[in-house]
């Protein structure tokens, strides 16, 4: 079993910036790779941003440029930096870790409130 604990959600206004955190209980060294999905009212669970255990990342065209994930390998963290926030922005956001080559499993975590309002 994996837990991933996210942190960092919040209140900010339009422009503004958060760092979410994802920390996980397992070496994510281990994982194939691992991602923030955010899901909006109303709508479907999207992928925001994922990076593999290689170092290469993947990202939502809707926030290129603006939001960057890294990984601290060291720590079991990985990070989510939104930059220049939208109120489109707003979503419940999950951390994602793709463990299925050592565990044969997709886990998740609880999620963390992103609220961008002036």
């Amino acid at each position: 079993q994996v837990q991933l604990v996210e942190s960092g959600g919040g209140l900010v206004q339009p422009g503004g910036s958060l760092r979410l955190s994802c920390v996980a209980s397992r070496s994510i060294f281990s994982s194939n790779a691992m991602g923030w999905y955010r899901r909006a009212p109303g709508k479907e669970r999207e992928l925001v941003a994922a990076i593999t255990s290689g170092g290469s990342t993947n990202y939502a065209d809707s926030v290129k440029g603006r939001f960057t994930i890294s990984r601290d390998n060291a720590k079991n963290t990985v990070y989510l930096q939104m930059n220049s926030l939208k109120p489109e922005d707003t979503a419940v956001y999950y951390c994602n870790g793709d463990y299925r080559l050592i565990y044969g499993m997709v886990y998740w975590g609880k999620g963390t409130l992103v609220t961008v309002s002036s």
